[in-house]
């Protein structure tokens, strides 16, 4: 479990702690836990998430087992240092969905002495890094990955199986649309999928010649 940082007051300066992992990882539990926390301790604490995310509510961050804490729902990176004015800690949900100015948002908040908690997805539904999430990471001073349970092996996951028929890079979505994997599982999918959508586009061109009129 991480442990906060214990502030030095003569320090004038805050830090950035990540929070990555796969979908159904707990990232947002985390997030949630550790927010909490600066609460209880009466430190003034402000939270945003991505004004795109309406999956559970306008403007909690809730996490999947229905965890929440207030949040404010931004349309981009560059209003959170506004609105973030005079806090102690920031935390900043979903952030692979932000534009890449979060980085400089995140680091320019903790030079100002405020503590930054960012979650979000390392990697997007095809294993690529996602989005702001890697320079995120690199200029971070605490990195936590957390990982969830692989549905078909019962290891660590920390992949994001996109079941559902889509290849838009944003695609909102809970059990029905994605399935956490483990690495084996993953690649095997995702070879499986490659195999049949050969198979269909083969049987699409064979259709299409038999059947020229389609075309016309």
């Amino acid at each position: 479990m991480f442990l906060e940082n214990t502030v030095n007051h003569k320090e004038q300066f805050g830090w950035i702690e990540v929070i990555c992992g796969s979908m159904f990882s707990g990232k947002t539990e985390e997030l949630i836990r550790r927010l909490r926390r600066a609460k209880f301790a009466k430190q003034k604490v402000e939270i945003f998430k991505p004004a795109i995310d309406v999956r559970y509510d306008d403007e909690m961050v809730v996490s999947h087992d229905d965890n929440e804490i207030r949040s404010t729902p931004v349309p981009a990176a560059a209003n959170i240092p506004i609105l973030a004015d005079s806090c102690d800690v920031v935390g900043i949900d979903e952030a692979q969905f932000f534009d890449d100015e979060i980085v400089r948002v995140c680091n320019d908040l903790a030079n100002k002495g405020i503590r930054v908690i960012v979650a979000g997805l390392d990697m997007d539904f095809k294993g690529n890094p996602f989005g702001p999430m890697p320079n995120l990471m690199a200029t971070a001073e605490y990195v936590t990955k957390v990982h969830a349970i692989c549905t078909r092996t019962g290891n660590l996951a920390q992949y994001s199986y996109r079941k559902a028929k889509s290849n838009d890079l944003v695609l909102l979505g809970e059990v029905d649309e994605y399935e956490p994997l483990s690495r084996a599982a993953y690649y095997k999918s995702m070879l499986r999928d490659k195999v049949r959508n050969i198979k269909v586009n083969e049987a699409e061109e064979i259709e299409s010649k038999s059947n020229p009129s389609k075309n016309g």
